[in-house]
């Protein structure tokens, strides 16, 4: 917990599958039962993905559980969520998304100061090859640090 922040969930594939030019901080809209459950850390950011419609910011494919003791007031786990963002940032978004290539992930949901928080990138997606020279460097990396942990 650095800072305030409690971790509830990464997309650990979004630094694997995308390269990361920025990240913003959003806040996002939840129905009463939705907290408890992310609360819990059931949600699965795998295939989320956010969009720009009217100059509003949501998050789309988000699966978040049925929170078990919600009964009536559960609501659909992939609804559509709106996140919370200043205008200039949203303009700023914009036009980098009529950008050939750049997409909005999700790459994490913290709470911070008891408020869940959404943690977006701006991002570009890897080729094959991108993604063959990351793993190749993590494995040169992890042969390194290998052979100078055995010297000593």
């Amino acid at each position: 917990m650095a800072e305030g922040k409690k971790i509830l969930a990464t997309n650990r594939k979004a630094r694997h599958n995308y390269f990361i030019e920025e990240v913003y901080e959003a806040g996002i809209e939840l129905k009463g039962t939705e907290v408890k459950s992310i609360r819990a850390g059931r949600l699965n950011l795998g295939d989320g993905y956010a969009s720009i419609d009217n100059n509003e910011v949501f998050l789309k494919q988000v699966h978040i559980s049925p929170y078990e003791q919600g009964n009536i007031f559960n609501v659909d786990p992939l609804r559509v969520r709106k996140l919370l963002l200043h205008k200039h940032e949203i303009r700023k978004l914009i036009g980098a998304i009529t950008q050939q290539g750049y997409s909005l992930i999700p790459l994490s949901v913290y709470l911070k100061r008891g408020k869940v928080k959404v943690e977006i990138a701006l991002a570009k997606g890897k080729k094959l090859y991108d993604k063959r020279q990351d793993i190749a460097k993590k494995d040169a990396k992890r042969r390194i640090q290998r052979e100078l942990a055995g010297k000593y």
